[in-house]
C-alpha cells in the first residue's frame, strides 16, 4: 500500500464519518484489527514501549522501528507509525528508517519528553525538511502538545496547526484537545485534524460529529487488552 492510497482515506469525508485507524502495538493484534475490516492503522509509540517492556518514550530507535516493520509485515492495510520526536534523526535519516519499515505515514510531536514545547517555527522548518526528504511518499501527521505541556488556549493550537500545514503536514493532530474545543479548531484549520478518542463508540461518534477527520486511541486499545488479560487472570485463579 501507497502513501497516496492513505493519503486518499483522509479526504472527501462528510462530518460524522471520520476515518477510523485502531492502534495496534504488536503483529497479532495487528491482524486482529486488520481483520476486522479497518481500511488503515495507526500504531500507538506508548501502546508499542508497553508490549516492549519500557516506559512511554524510553523506547529505543531501533527496536521501535522493529517493532513497526513487524506490525506493517503482517498485514495488507496502510500502516502509520507513531515515531515520536523523530529520536533526534537529520531529516533524511528518519524518513529512510521509517520507509524502511514499511509505513506509510507517521506522527512527529512538538514537544521535548512530554514536557516543554518546541519553538513552533524552528519545528515547522524541520518539518518542512522532512516533507523534503519524504516528497509525497509519507503522509505526515503533526502532533500539536499545547493542550498536553502548553497553554491550552485553542489560539496557540491554531498557530501551530498552521504553521506545520504549511510547512508540509498531511494532518494536525492537536493531542488531548477536548471535545468542546474541536469545532473551533475545524472552523481555523483547513486540513484534517485527527482526535484521540476512548476505545469505544461513543467518543468516536462524539468526535465525528463535531468534526475530527481522523480518530485514533494513543495506548488505549493495548491497555483495554491488558486489562482483559488481567480480568481473565484474576477470574482463572483458585
Amino acid at each position: 500500500m501507497t502513501a497516496a492510497t492513505f493519503r486518499a482515506l483522509h479526504h472527501g469525508r462528510a462530518t460524522g464519518d471520520p476515518l477510523v485507524l485502531p492502534g495496534p502495538w504488536d503483529a497479532a493484534s495487528a491482524r486482529v484489527l486488520a481483520d476486522a475490516g479497518f481500511p488503515a492503522l495507526a500504531t500507538p509509540s506508548a501502546g508499542i514501549a508497553a508490549s516492549l517492556g519500557y516506559e512511554d518514550g524510553a523506547t529505543p530507535p531501533d527496536e521501535m522501528f522493529a517493532a513497526v516493520a513487524r506490525i506493517v509485515r503482517a498485514v495488507s492495510v496502510p500502516v502509520s507509525a507513531d515515531v515520536e520526536g523523530g529520536y533526534g534523526l537529520a531529516p533524511k535519516e528518519l524518513v529512510e528508517r521509517i520507509l524502511e519499515t514499511g509505513a506509510v505515514g507517521c506522527n512527529l510531536e512538538d514537544s521535548e519528553g512530554h514536557a516543554t514545547l518546541k519553538d513552533p517555527q524552528r519545528h515547522a522548518d524541520w518539518l518542512a525538511e522532512v516533507r523534503a526528504e519524504a516528497g509525497d511518499a509519507l503522509f505526515i501527521n503533526a502532533r500539536v502538545d499545547t493542550f498536553l505541556v502548553g497553554t491550552g488556549e485553542p489560539a496557540d493550537a491554531l498557530a501551530r496547526a498552521r504553521l506545520y500545514l504549511a510547512a508540509g503536514a498531511d494532518c494536525v493532530y492537536p493531542l488531548l484537545a477536548p471535545p468542546e474545543v474541536l469545532p473551533l479548531l475545524r472552523e481555523g484549520i483547513e486540513g484534517p485534524i485527527n482526535m484521540a478518542a476512548e476505545p469505544d463508540r461513543e467518543s468516536v461518534a462524539e468526535l465525528g460529529r463535531l468534526g475530527a477527520t481522523r480518530i485514533t486511541f494513543g495506548p488505549g486499545m493495548q491497555r483495554y487488552a491488558a486489562r482483559t488479560i488481567g480480568d481473565l487472570a484474576a477470574a482463572l485463579r483458585v
